[in-house]
Order: C-alpha cells, then structure tokens, then sequence
C-alpha cells in the first residue's frame, strides 16, 4: 500500500433545536468510503468528565486524518467521531436554504436549525440532517468549498463542539478527529495526534479521492490552510506524526502503540486489515 493511495482525504471543516446523536446502535444508512490547553474561562462551559479512552486527532487537510483515525478505533475496539462531517453537513444544509454561507450573522442565526446526527461505528459511519442521509452529499466541492467559511463562525463552533463533547462524554471509548480536538474538544483526552504531511503529499491525496485536477486541489488546499489556522494549532502534549513517508498501516499501528503506551490499553483483539 502506497501512501497516496492508502491515506485519504480528510472530511474537512479541517466546529436551541439542533442535536447530535452518538448513533453507534442505529443501522448505517448509505456510510461514506473509508477515508492542550482549555480556554480560560471556556465558553462553552464546563465539560463533563471524558470518557474511558479518548484519542484526539488533529491535523491539516489531506494529511489523512479520516482514514487512520477510523482504522485506528477499528484496532481498538473504540468508537469513531468525524467531526468535520457535522460541519459539512451544516454547510450542506446551508446551501440547500440559499444561505450566502460567507454571510457569517445568516450562518450563526442559523447554526442549531437542522437536526444533525452522526453515526459512530468506525466501519460504517453516516451522517443524517433532519433524517435525511447525506452521508455522500455532504463530499461534493460544493461544500468542500464553502465549509471552512461556516467553520470559523463562533456560534457554529460553540454549537458543534458542544454536540462533539456529548457524544465523546457518552461513549465508553472514541478516537475522534478533526479540527481543535487536543486544544477544545477534548483537551483532556489522554492521547493526543497531530497527523501532518507535505503540502505537495497533501494535494496529491485529495486529487486522487476527487475529480479535481492535481494544480486546483493545490491552490484549494492552501486556501483553506489559510481559512483554518485558527483552528489547526497543535495541542502541546500532541504526538506530531508525518505521514508523509509513510503508508496507512504505518500510520495506524503508530496511534495504536501511543494509546497503549499512553492510556495503558491492552493489545486490541480486532485487527484492522
């Protein structure tokens, strides 16, 4: 397995009436392909305890973050949160209302609209918006286009994350990823990744996923590495792992050895290939 090939894309973000389900007994309805420090004071308010095993991981678009962090909960036995797809699906739903999602009061009065949920078995995740699967909608460029617009909103991350920290507070173990995870959502998460690679291995795994051509990905990619920097800072007890060099497997059996040095896993009985 090659690097290009074996780690995808990511979701992208690369966070009232709305919930968020933790979804791990509901049956997967059409699941997309296989893929710090707290704020002081925090305005979210106060966070309910973690749960038993929490892997935090964070990183850059196109680093793989989906696909390892996936193969990794599979390794574990864990459960599997993509928040970035809460985002999509948001901004999907957005552009299903002709919201100008540029607009940052229209997207932030409409933040908690739609009902959101998101299922959690790391083999087969999915994503609802009032019911409806969007599992697959919510990959077009369209949204991949104008997400990080609705991402940096404040009420939309205040919204979102709080959602996040339900569904991690409520599961008896998660690898979730994203953005903001080790430094946020779950800054007491006891493992904690910051998966990067080069810019150029970056673009040449988001072109291989879509239909894009390998220059637009690039000129994509850098714009919303600029739109997210606020939120893809490193959590500074995070593992840096450049994934540049290396293939999926390898990047796996990395998170899997710093949960168990970390958190004082066992060896995990399921293996992911």
């Amino acid at each position: 397995m090659n690097t290009s090939a074996g780690l995808d894309s990511d979701t992208g973000e690369e966070s009232e009436t709305g919930s968020a389900s933790l979804g791990g007994n509901d049956p997967p309805q059409t699941p997309s392909a296989p893929g710090g420090k707290p704020f002081l004071p925090d305005p979210l308010g106060p966070r309910r305890e973690q749960s038993r095993l929490v892997v935090a991981v964070d990183g850059p678009s196109g680093a793989g973050k989906s696909s390892a962090s996936r193969g990794a909960a599979i390794a574990l036995g864990l459960r599997y949160l993509d928040t970035g797809s809460m985002y999509r699906a948001l901004t999907w739903w957005l552009l299903e209302q002709g919201v100008d999602t540029n607009d940052a009061g229209a997207v932030g009065a409409l933040a908690a609209e739609p009902i959101i949920e998101v299922g959690t078995d790391p083999r087969a995740p999915w994503v609802r918006v009032n019911g409806t699967d969007v599992s697959a909608a919510i990959r077009t460029q369209e949204v991949t286009s104008a997400v990080s617009a609705v991402a940096r909103v404040p009420r939309v991350r205040a919204h979102l994350i709080a959602q996040q920290r339900d569904i991690i507070a409520n599961a008896p173990g998660i690898v979730a990823e994203g953005r903001d995870i080790g430094m946020v959502v779950a800054p007491d998460a006891p493992v904690k990744v910051f998966l990067t690679a080069d810019s150029a291995a970056r673009a040449d795994r988001r072109a291989a996923e879509t239909s894009w051509s390998a220059a637009s990905t690039q000129v994509d990619q850098d714009r919303r590495d600029r739109l997210d920097a606020a939120q893809s800072a490193k959590a500074g007890d995070a593992v840096e792992i450049d994934s540049t060099r290396l293939d999926l497997d390898q990047v796996i059996d990395t998170i899997v050895r710093l949960a168990r040095e970390r958190a004082d896993v066992p060896y995990p009985h399921q293996q992911t290939r």
